[in-house]
């Protein structure tokens, strides 16, 4: 289990030279890294889905796993768990912020949402623990450095706590793949990248607010798009 570690690793570095190196990062450079990682994460989606070798199972998985969601109101509930999270930390951890509470509060529970349940980190660790390639987490990792340096410019130290949490889901992910892995074969594996990959694409189009997708409400489709692989090949075949 590499990616996870790496990964929070990535969070509590970038957090802390973020905080210490504040007064020198221009605005350009915090203004234009967003439209980056946006790229990455749609160019990441793309090479997933083009290797789908059932694509109906997994636009029904999409379907089932979305409405799910939506019923569950499940990225609502994130958000709350985030905000809960961030009041009880700042009574723990002390720190300085550059934004007024309400402000800080909306930051914080975003970022606690992006760095522990985005597309690319659940895709990216139940793919280690599928396979052990942990390539997307690795890139996660890179683009979680840098977005934690530039957000723990305004939001202080109390940023890099949010390790710990991206941690436990990562690593409970890699678990339950480790269990599924062996009931999972090519074509299945295949069909599950294509459903995470769209994810990714949606996840690439929040960030560049092109569209805010409710992306941890497309979530359980992953849940979904295995048995569907499995079950759509058994129907024609």
């Amino acid at each position: 289990m590499v990616g996870p570690w790496l990964n929070s690793a990535a969070i509590i570095c970038g957090g802390l030279l973020g905080m210490s190196f504040a007064r020198y990062v221009p605005l350009r450079l915090r203004e234009g890294l967003p439209a980056t990682f946006a790229l990455a994460s749609i160019s990441i989606g793309i090479v997933m889905v083009i290797k789908v070798q059932n694509m109906p199972a997994v636009i029904f998985a999409l379907i089932l796993g979305t409405t799910l969601g939506e019923l569950l109101s499940l990225e609502w509930g994130v958000k709350w768990v985030a905000g809960k999270l961030q009041r009880t930390l700042s009574k723990v951890v002390k720190t300085r912020s550059a934004l007024p509470p309400a402000e800080f509060a909306q930051s914080f529970t975003a970022m606690i949402v992006l760095f522990c349940a985005s597309g690319l980190g659940i895709v990216g660790a139940l793919t280690e623990g599928l396979n052990g390639n942990y390539q997307l987490l690795l890139v996660k990792s890179i683009m979680d450095f840098f977005t934690a340096m530039i957000f723990a410019i305004s939001l202080g130290g109390l940023l890099v706590v949010v390790a710990i949490p991206q941690l436990l889901v990562q690593s409970t992910l890699f678990g339950l793949a480790l269990w599924i892995m062996p009931y999972m074969d090519q074509g299945a594996f295949a069909d599950f990248s294509a459903c995470g990959g769209i994810i990714m694409v949606a996840v690439g189009l929040r960030i560049a607010q092109i569209k805010i997708f409710a992306v941890v409400n497309f979530l359980p489709a992953l849940l979904f798009v295995v048995p569907l692989s499995y079950g759509w090949r058994a129907l024609i075949g």
